[in-house]
């Protein structure tokens, strides 16, 4: 069965990555119980801004209301009048997506659902630094955390919790059945591969994360940046494959004597923006990190991220 599954998955290709990208400043209505407004947070690491998304009319759900700034949540308070805001869910815990669920907790009075606090998925190694900290948000204190399968409803909607642990360690993505509909947030994006940043994040848990999604009845998904995930099922197979085919990558580099994350980022990834080399050196620590727990490569001591790497044990 894992090899069909592996099968269907080089099959699939590619990602073919819309990079078309929604405008900030307004609420666009999607579907007949979607609509979206897009926070004014533009970066080459979050798109157009962060996607918040409002689920049904009159009394609404409100999924990641963004970043910490008043101007945004004014602007979706004003876009909402006349409607309720009753419940607000946050998927995770990065200051893109979470700081505003408080803001807006405290002008509607709605609970905060969905991801728990912030937390890592390994302890810091001797020396090593928190090189992500301050993206993340360590003061998300949620009224409920919603577990795998957990369900909220309103007035002619329905959200279902689906851990998809990666990304970050609390990620959520929300399953929306009255459209067929996930609201996905930075696990699955159109318009680039989600960062997977040691020691926050697991590349094991978002490969693992992306196996179990990849499956599920959803005919298309709402990310956290960027326009809509058509055919996903074909999509995230894709993505695996592109995971895979980077790791195989990563090590045949190492095989070839590049012992230390930054020459196999100068080798891999020729033409990338100076401001993502950050970001393509801790995607690559995360897919070495995994190397190394698999056997498959080897360092002195625990992975870090300016540490030296070469074959390991088990590889052929």
């Amino acid at each position: 069965m894992t090899q069909a599954r592996d099968d269907a998955d080089e099959a699939a290709g590619q990602p073919d990555f819309d990079t078309a990208m929604p405008e900030p400043g307004q609420l666009v209505q999607l579907t007949p119980l979607v609509r979206r407004r897009v926070a004014g947070n533009a970066s080459p690491f979050t798109a157009s801004g962060t996607c918040t998304y409002v689920v049904g009319r009159g009394a609404v759900a409100v999924i990641d209301p963004g970043p910490e700034d008043d101007a945004h949540v004014e602007a979706l308070l004003a876009d909402l009048a006349g409607e309720r805001v009753s419940h607000i869910l946050v998927t995770h815990t990065h200051r893109d997506h979470s700081p505003g669920a408080r803001l807006l907790a405290a002008r509607t009075g709605a609970p905060i659902l969905g991801c728990g606090p912030h937390r890592a998925a390994r302890a810091l190694a001797e020396g090593e630094l928190p090189v992500l900290d301050a993206s993340a948000d360590r003061e998300h204190d949620p009224e409920r955390i919603l577990a795998e399968g957990e369900t909220v409803s309103g007035e002619g909607w329905s959200l279902t919790a689906v851990e998809t642990p990666g990304h970050t360690m609390n990620h959520l993505a929300f399953a929306f059945p009255q459209e067929n509909a996930l609201f996905s947030g930075d696990h699955v994006m159109a318009w680039s591969t989600s960062i997977v940043a040691p020691p926050d994040g697991s590349m094991r848990a978002y490969m693992a994360a992306l196996e179990r999604v990849r499956d599920r009845p959803e005919t298309v998904y709402w990310p956290g940046h960027g326009g809509p995930v058509r055919e996903p099922r074909r999509f995230v197979r894709a993505l695996l494959h592109h995971r895979r085919q980077r790791e195989a990558a990563i090590r045949g580099r190492i095989e070839a004597g590049d012992g230390d994350i930054r020459t196999i980022v100068a080798a891999l990834y020729q033409g990338l923006d100076p401001r993502l080399t950050g970001a393509a050196m801790l995607s690559v620590f995360a897919h070495v990190e995994d190397l190394v727990e698999r056997g498959l490569a080897a360092c002195d001591g625990p992975p870090r991220i300016e540490g030296r790497y070469r074959p390991g044990a088990l590889t052929a």
